[in-house]
């Protein structure tokens, strides 16, 4: 719980009981390499045996994104999703049949959009890349 303490103190948030369980919750799904609505949260805090109302979980998690705490995805218009915020880059898929969402870094995609930026006469600062993918049928023949 010093780790998060630590954290919240240095986001400039004051350390409460219930900024803590978040946190400790969103911190468990980078582990499990996941994503968490803010229903998600409020699942496992009541699964926890924590005493935290919805209403609460959209706050903090507001309060952490503000902070820079977290990142807000809201992947094909579904409702958001949250993640703790990476030093490292990264770019997402996302499975349009099972929802699951994969992290990946590729140095050629990274280095071909800081060209094509540069090709335009822009410089990149930023960018989000998000793939929409579904499972190949291993009987469609192949072309």
């Amino acid at each position: 719980m010093a780790d998060q303490n630590h954290e919240l103190r240095r986001a400039g948030l004051k350390v409460t009981l219930p900024r803590v369980k978040i946190l400790q919750i969103l911190e468990r799904s980078k582990d499990m390499e996941t994503h968490l609505s803010a229903e998600d949260v409020y699942k496992a805090l009541l699964d926890a045996g924590e005493d935290v109302g919805l209403a609460t979980v959209y706050r903090v998690l507001t309060q952490f994104e503000a902070a820079g705490l977290v990142v807000r995805h809201h992947f094909d218009g579904g409702h958001a999703l949250f993640e703790v915020s990476q030093e490292e880059h990264h770019d997402h898929m996302v499975c349009l049949e099972s929802g699951k969402i994969v992290e990946f870094f590729d140095e050629a995609i990274e280095r071909r959009q800081q060209e094509i930026a540069e090709e335009h006469g822009y410089e990149l600062v930023d960018h989000a890349l998000v793939l929409y993918v579904r499972p190949k049928d291993a009987e469609a023949p192949r072309q």
